[in-house]
């Protein structure tokens, strides 16, 4: 299956090729106009040059014949050096077999040569014989100056036709650049509309399949495309994806009703689990406690009494805050301590900042009552239980601690699949046991882990409830 990735890499190659093509033509010819140019440029430059050396060194030869001891005579010997190294650049600048540049070459050497037989007899002071020379060297330097600008006036005629050949090049090559731009644009127009078309066209039949489907028609006509890419992957997975929402959508509708039915009908009965046998210790501890106190701790039992049956009666579909639990097991905790002294001790470690999250009534106070009656009551030298509520970044946990009795291994493992009766571990005061808490809270904040378990025969039990801050 070819990929619009690939397809795009493809193009994109295509043309990088055709412009790396065009760029190398072009750095080619420039290069070569170049070249030409400069050896041409040299060439003027070269015949100029010699023409001046020569009529410099033509003057200093003059000037050794009427002053044998002047400063001429050292700059003679440089000048002379440098004209012959330009001699030798002449053959290399023109074409050796020219005869004209052999002829000039050949006038060169015949100046210099007539230069040092003037400059040799000076030194011998053979006065007829360097007026002779002398004489020979101004006519050869005549000739230079003559012959030079020949050479000059056929390296501008040539020079002009190569100026023609440029022009007509430039044209040639505007042409092309032209050709190229009006090429290129068509191309990349052509490419553009043929491939956005082979992309949005697909796309747009999604698109308005996806707003059928927004608007709930879920039988609509499958989504046809026909490409070897991801869209025609795309459209098949959408066509599939729309079958399995009908499907699901469908189930869900048979099942809503009855999860409707049956959550109502367990939060009902949930709520009708009162048991008096709390009731009646509870008040019998009062009774002792106006016989044998003043009326102040009576008070605060019943206060704390007053608050207990108040939540536990509430609406037991309601939620309320976790601050609000927390009071009702501070209540609970003081009856309790009432009731058993110094047999039970109660802890606290309460982050404040966590308690303003909703719950379902009635989460907290089964769950102590599980660890008194369960673990504590039974247990001979009494125990601790510890309420425990931090936070995380995802959850705020509270953890429900006691050191008592525990559990065997067999009844925690069928507590943690949920597969014990209802009433298992069910609290004196609510008659709510651990198992209905959890599905409370599942129900509460549609999640499936919101409780964890430990426990250990002999040394206590665990319940850490797992509540979701996103639904704070």
């Amino acid at each position: 299956m070819k990929t619009i990735r690939g397809k795009l890499l493809v193009y994109f190659f295509i043309f990088a090729f055709l412009f790396q093509v065009v760029a190398i033509s072009i750095f080619v010819s420039s290069k070569e106009i170049t070249t030409t140019y400069d050896q041409s440029f040299q060439r003027f430059l070269l015949l100029n040059t010699i023409s001046q050396i020569t009529e410099e060194l033509s003057l200093q030869t003059k000037a050794i014949v009427i002053d044998p001891e002047s400063e001429d005579s050292n700059e003679y010997f440089t000048t002379k050096r440098e004209l012959q190294s330009k001699k030798n650049e002449l053959l290399q600048l023109f074409n050796e077999d020219d005869y004209k540049i052999k002829n000039y070459h050949n006038l060169i050497d015949t100046f210099i040569h007539e230069s040092e037989m003037t400059v040799g007899f000076v030194f011998k002071d053979d006065i007829e014989q360097y007026t002779n020379h002398l004489e020979e060297t101004q006519i050869a330097a005549g000739y230079i100056q003559e012959y030079a600008l020949e050479l000059i006036d056929i390296e501008l005629t040539a020079y002009q036709s190569f100026y023609k050949d440029m022009q007509l090049r430039n044209e040639y090559f505007f042409m092309f650049i032209v050709f190229l731009f009006i090429t290129t644009i068509a191309l990349a127009i052509f490419f553009a509309i043929w491939f956005s078309t082979g992309i949005t066209k697909p796309v747009n039949k999604l698109a308005s399949a996806a707003t059928e489907v927004a608007e709930g028609n879920l039988l609509g006509k499958p989504v046809e495309i026909h490409s070897n890419d991801e869209l025609q992957l795309l459209s098949n997975t959408f066509n599939d994806m729309r079958s399995n929402i009908h499907r699901l959508v469908q189930e869900i509708k048979d099942q809503s009703e009855l999860d409707s039915l049956l959550k109502e009908m367990e939060l009902k009965h949930l709520q009708n689990q009162i048991n008096p046998h709390f009731l009646f210790n509870t008040l019998n501890t009062i009774s002792k406690m106006a016989y044998l106190e003043d009326a102040h701790s009576t008070s605060n039992l019943i206060d704390s009494v007053a608050t207990l049956l108040r939540h536990n009666l509430g609406e037991i579909n309601s939620s309320v805050t976790l601050k609000e639990e927390v009071d009702v097991v501070k209540d609970y905790f003081l009856i309790q301590k009432n009731r058993f002294s110094d047999r039970v001790n109660f802890v606290y470690r309460i982050d404040e900042s966590c308690l303003h999250i909703e719950v379902p009534r009635l989460t907290l106070q089964p769950l102590v009552e599980n660890a008194f009656i369960h673990g504590i009551e039974e247990k001979e030298e009494g125990g601790t239980i510890s309420l425990h509520i931090e936070q995380t970044n995802k959850y705020i946990i509270v953890d429900v601690i006691d050191d008592g009795l525990g559990m065997e291994r067999e009844r925690l493992e069928r507590l943690k699949l949920f597969n014990q009766e209802k009433v298992d571990h069910v609290g004196h005061s609510t008659g709510i046991g651990l198992t209905n808490v959890i599905r409370r809270l599942q129900l509460f904040y549609n999640e499936n882990h919101v409780a964890e378990i430990e426990s250990e025969k002999g040394r206590g039990t665990k319940i850490r409830l797992l509540l979701p801050k996103n639904n704070m």
